[in-house]
Parts: C-alpha cells; structure tokens; sequence
C-alpha cells in the first residue's frame, strides 16, 4: 500500500505555478474564442442564423443536455450571456475568486457548445474537460488575486507541488488524448503505409504555407505521419514512469509542444492546437518552473504572484462580486466534503477513462444506459483528429447567386463573376475555423436538414448587405476533388448542395 501512495504521488503531483500559468492561457483562450465566436453571433446562435432552435432541437438536442444559449433565438440575448462568459474568463485570468470564475466559465462554456455542435472541433472537448478538471484544482494558489489577498492577510505560502486525485485526472486526461487517438487511427494509413499526412496535406481547405513547403516530398510525409502515430501512442506512457518523472515530464512537454506548433505551421486548425499548447503547460516539473521564476521572472520576484505581483498590486481592493452564506450548522461536517470532492472526481475519471476506450480491444463498450452521465457534465469526448482515416472529399464551394439583371456571381468572391476555377487558396475563403467546419458538416448526406437554412441566411445577408446587387436564385456548390495517391489530381466534380429562391412579396 505504501508503494503504491508513493507510486501515485511521483505519477501525479504537479506544481501549482505551471497549473496557474495553465489557468491564465486557458482563461485567454476562452477570451479569444469568445471575440471569434461574437463576430458570427447572429449566424451561429440565433434563429435568424443557421441554426435556429427549432432545428437544433429537432436534429441534434439530446434530453440530457442544458444550455442558457437556447432561451432565446435572439442574438441580443447571446450578447449578454457573451458578456458575462467573458467577465468570468477575465476572472479566471486574473485569479479572482478562482474557483467561483472556473464553476461559470465552466457552465457557460458548456451552454454556449451545446447550442451549436455543427461549428464544433476537437479543441472544444479538451476545453471543455481542462475546465471541468479544473474545478477540483488550485490552480488559484499562486500568480492570481486571490494570492494577493492571502498574501495581504499574512497566510503562509503553501508549497508549490500538490498531489490529490484532481491532479490525476488532468494527467490522465492530457494522455488520453493523444493515446485514445492513437488506438482510432487503425487504419493503413496511419499503421503501415504512411501515407495519413500526405492526404491531410492533401486537403485545401485546411493547407497551410509551411505544409505546401513540405507536401512534395512524399518519404518526409511518411516518416512525419508515423512519428505522429507513435509519438501520440507512445509518449503519454511516459507520464507514467514514477522515477526521472521531471525529466519525463520536459520531454512530454517539449514533443508535444514541437508537435503542436508544427501543425499550427502546416494545417489550419484554429485554437486546437493554442489549446493543446495550454494543457501541457500544468506539466512542466518544478525545476523548470524555479528556472522560469529565476530567469523570466525575477523582476517580479515574490512567492507567490511571480511576474504578476506588480500588475496585481493594484487589484487588492477589488471586490467585483461576494456571496456569504452563514448557517449555525453546516450542512455536512468539514472532514466529509472533501471526501465526497474526490470521490465525485475518482468516479468521473473512471468514467472518462472508460468512456475514451469503449469499444476498443482493451475495454468492453460503455452502455447506452449509462452515457447520461457523460451527456449531462459534457464529460463525452472523442479525440478522432484524421482517424481512422483522413477525409478525402476536399474541394471548395461556390456561391452561385442570380442577380435580377440576369447575372451570375460568385458570393464567395465578393461578387465577381462566378466560375468554377479552383481558388489560389481555398482555405482564405473561410472567415474562421468554425465556418470551415460547418462547411466540412454541411457536406454530410445525414446533415441535409441544414443545408436550407444556410443558403437562405446567405441570402438574406447579401441582398441586405448590397441593396443595388441583389440576387432572386442562390446555389450552394461544391466542386467535389477527392484527394487521390500518388499526387494524382481528380477531375472537380460539380455537385449543387442545396438552392433557395426569395420568395415572392
């Protein structure tokens, strides 16, 4: 038994600084998600948009999920819900009432996913999950407010490692994703031909200038794609090696953040990899982090803001929200809440752990009965980035507009005149990543239902937008070329997605 406590805390102890430079890049992330997701706030999240409610309901609602986005179709009501997710993530950032500001960034982020699966990727699950782990996590003890409160009010420095049964989950939860992804890719793709990355990079609408640079050469894409394979298999079993566990964790650390800005150079996939960059930072080992405290730091030294002591000594008054609760009996004894915390969070991390390999060779597959408790805290995740195999029905959209002087323009282009020539760069035709993945879902035979409300929406933003250019007759194209072997390029295939007329007044 001794063993095994001393195997699980070498495993599973972490230092509060990286947890709290965790907390602020992943607050900044929400922030910066939150701007993205507010430029398109009409067209994702209100009933004149893509998506009204009626068919989100119809279509993808499950009985089990929540969310304060479907109160209203209106995006006024969006607005207020953006702003107060933004005012907790600000909270978040800056370490005020910590645990209060994880709790709603938490449930905000939960409402604001669940109005809107069809413009949702990959990063959003790990998002999702780094917050919910976070709840049980004092990632608040150090570079925050409320250490300067605790500073101000003379309690001691905590130590900075910290062992519980939260910080095993988010250890387990950093290496689930890259080694569940692992056991998806199945294919020979990924296992013996090698050839995943060649037909990712394959993929306009994703390609980015530094895989245009590398896509030539066909044997650096097979050694790149299984490096990858065996770099997300492989690598997490690291985290689990009690002894050289700092050494360990730097290397983690440094692969994994190698890894991570190399497909940010090659494949455009939005704030997936800033993400992924976050979760590994509440890894770095405490000499890494006496390092960083010594040498970027040491301007701003104290013990416990780091380099935000100066900027924070001016917040030591605030005060922007309180709740006290007073009770002449607790409801529960003092030493049984804690016990619960954990018990809760050793259930859900069972749970996750479960949840990832059900229906793999090592797990027997999780039962209908039993997803509820997934689908209710949104612990539900799949990490099928590229898996098992890479979609190959690449092409690009054109959006064919009837002027009422009988002329044919392409919306996608301004206005030009429509034609079927493959664009310079198809991806510079996505506003954002969430409309490039809302593009890639609206492909889908099982997602027709969608397709209407997006070309009448693209309609009506047009001929409000250019009242002496209006079109009577929009056509959703798709000029379908399948990536093929061998760098052999397909022949574009027209394909009319869906088409919508203004109706007569």
């Amino acid at each position: 038994m001794k063993y095994l406590e001393r195997y699980l805390r070498n495993v599973f102890t972490v230092d509060l600084r990286a947890l709290a430079v965790m907390r602020i890049w992943l607050a900044g992330i929400i922030l910066t998600d939150l701007s993205i997701r507010a430029s398109d706030m009409e067209a994702h999240y209100s009933n004149m948009g893509i998506l009204p409610l009626h068919v989100l309901h119809q279509h993808l609602w499950l009985p089990h999920f929540f969310s304060f986005h479907t109160l209203s179709g209106l995006w006024q009501v969006q607005l207020v819900l953006f702003a107060v997710a933004a005012i907790a993530a600000l909270c978040l950032l800056l370490g005020y009432k910590t645990r209060v500001a994880t709790v709603i960034s938490w449930l905000l982020l939960l409402s604001l996913q669940n109005r809107n699966p069809l413009i949702a990727q990959g990063g959003d699950d790990l998002l999702r999950m780094l917050l919910f782990w976070g709840m049980f996590l004092p990632w608040g003890k150090y570079y925050s407010v409320d250490a300067v409160q605790a500073e101000k009010a003379g309690v001691a420095p905590i130590k900075t490692t910290y062992f519980s049964i939260a910080t095993a989950a988010y250890i387990l939860q950093v290496a689930l994703v890259y080694f569940s992804t692992a056991l998806l890719k199945n294919s020979p793709e990924w296992t013996t031909e090698g050839t995943a990355l060649y037909y990712a990079l394959s993929l306009d609408q994703i390609l980015m200038p530094g895989g245009r640079l590398i896509y030539p050469y066909p044997e650096l894409l097979r050694a790149l794609t299984h490096f990858s394979y065996y770099t997300e298999l492989l690598l997490p079993l690291l985290l689990l090696i009690p002894f050289y566990n700092n050494f360990f964790r730097l290397v983690v650390v440094g692969v994994l953040a190698g890894f991570h800005v190399g497909i940010s150079l090659t494949l455009f996939v939005g704030l997936f990899y800033l993400i992924n960059l976050a979760s590994v930072t509440g890894l770095l080992p405490p000499p890494a982090m006496d390092w960083l405290d010594k040498r970027l730091f040491s301007s701003f030294r104290s013990t416990r803001l780091g380099p935000f002591k100066h900027p924070l000594r001016h917040l030591r008054r605030l005060n922007f929200f309180s709740v006290e609760v007073r009770m002449n009996r607790p409801l529960l004894p003092n030493h049984v809440l804690p016990q619960l915390r954990n018990a809760f969070v050793a259930v859900a991390l069972f749970y996750c752990i479960w949840w990832n390999l059900s229906g793999t060779a090592l797990t027997p597959k999780i039962p209908d009965g039993s997803r509820w408790f997934g689908y209710v805290l949104r612990l539900d995740q799949h990490w099928g980035m590229f898996a098992p195999t890479v979609f190959k029905d690449d092409g690009w959209y054109v959006l064919e507009g009837n002027t009422a002087k009988g002329a044919v323009i392409d919306l996608n282009q301004q206005g030009k005149a429509a034609d079927t020539v493959k664009p310079a760069s198809v991806m510079s035709l996505f506003k954002n990543d969430r409309w490039r993945k809302y593009s890639e879902n609206y492909l889908f035979v099982h997602n027709s239902y969608m397709r209407p409300y997006y070309c009448n929406y693209l309609m009506r933003r047009w001929n409000e937008a250019h009242p002496q250019q209006q079109i009577k007759h929009l056509d959703v194209v798709y000029m379908l070329e399948p990536s093929l072997p061998d760098y052999q390029v397909a022949t574009p295939k027209r394909e009319v997605l869906c088409s919508c007329a203004n109706q007569p007044e």
